[in-house]
């Protein structure tokens, strides 16, 4: 989906004005805002310079996280809730349905999808036109439709020339994801599929529902058991567990290195075309609007979205200042330049109706 400048500015706008309407407590006065998250936020809202701009500003933030789209039922049960702040806009549509409200949420931030892997198996994937690194920036890309003719014919590690020797490639290719049912990038990830094998046409309707379905469906019974969150599978491909491709937040690597967290010989894949997620918040009450405002106006929350590794809304060029000193992974600082094309999400029912198929459940 393409970023329109006008709507951003207004509701960037919108988030400043309703700031502005909410009295300040005062000075030494908090006020107590409860709220859901996605577990890929979790350690931005417990950072002790996080909780005291947030404390400068009135409000003590207290969140639980979980799946996004877990969080759907969740914020249905939960009605002392001030926000809910999933990883997207399609999960962040269905609370809105069950909050009843029809407003424009904000998306303070947001990251691209990407896939993480290392550098040997980055190298063995180039050479079989599955991936390829640009000479001049060295942002690594990942061919989607190269890997998609690849799952659909089945193929497995040992095919790719130069992956004999390396007895951790075995089986059949793909990459690891998050569960589709609980967890935003999990269903990125199967719109971001049917996207492409539907032509790179958004899936508006049941048949193309139906011509994506045997291909989600392996994508997902190759994988066995999912996640319910990312950082889950992020930790197993740290230690060195599961599948050597994992589909994720380019905010869980960034986090690290803007940290200065090592980070081995991990490589970052942009796929050539991805998906966005959208961090959206939807707010509840008038504190759960304040705070929806800070998030995207407050320069020094933007900052510290920036070391956890989120591109914010309002200042896309935030990000690209922190990364260009990194040097390992290197991270692609203008997405358009890295020609990374992003890929339409279904609406909401249609959203569903892909999970669904991609679990091997009947629509």
């Amino acid at each position: 989906m393409r970023r329109a400048l006008g709507v951003l500015a207004a509701l960037a706008l919108l988030g400043g004005v309703t700031y502005a309407l909410i009295p300040d407590p005062g000075p030494d006065k908090t006020v107590k805002v409860t709220g859901l998250i996605g577990s890929e936020k979790r350690a931005f809202f417990e950072d002790p310079e996080v909780r005291k701009e947030l404390t400068k500003q009135g409000l003590d933030v207290h969140v639980d996280s979980t799946g996004s789209w877990t969080m759907s039922e969740q914020a249905k049960s939960q009605r002392d809730l001030d926000f809910a702040f999933p990883a997207s806009t399609a999960p962040a549509r269905e609370i809105q349905r069950n909050w009843g409200q029809q407003d424009s949420p904000l998306v303070p931030f947001y990251s691209p999808l990407v896939i993480v892997t290392h550098a040997d198996v980055a190298g063995i994937l180039a050479q079989n036109n599955l991936a390829a690194r640009d000479g001049g920036s060295g942002v690594w890309t990942f061919k989607m439709d190269a890997y998609v003719d690849d799952l659909t014919a089945a193929r497995k590690w040992q095919d790719l020339t130069g992956a004999q020797g390396h007895g951790e490639l075995a089986g059949p290719l793909f990459v690891t994801t998050t569960d589709p049912e609980s967890s935003s990038s999990g269903a990125l990830y199967v719109a971001l599929l049917s996207y492409i094998l539907n032509s790179h046409s958004v899936v508006s309707d049941d048949a193309g529902v139906d011509r994506a379905h045997t291909v989600l469906y392996r994508a997902t019974a190759l994988q066995g058991g999912q996640k319910s969150s990312s950082d889950e599978p992020f930790r197993d491909f740290q230690a060195g567990v599961g599948n050597p491709l994992i589909f994720g937040y380019e905010s869980q690597v960034a986090a690290m290195a803007l940290q200065g967290q090592p980070t081995g010989d991990m490589v970052v894949m942009y796929p050539d075309t991805t998906a966005y997620s959208d961090h959206t918040i939807i707010a509840r009450t008038d504190n759960g609007r304040k705070l929806a405002g800070l998030l995207q106006n407050d320069e020094k929350l933007r900052g510290l979205e920036v070391r956890y590794g989120f591109r914010p809304q309002a200042r896309a060029d935030a990000f690209a200042e922190q990364v260009k000193s990194v040097k390992q992974p290197v991270f692609a600082q203008d997405l358009n330049a890295a020609r990374v094309k992003q890929a339409t999400v279904p609406s909401l029912d249609n959203l569903l109706k892909l999970t669904a198929a991609a679990k091997g459940n009947p629509k």
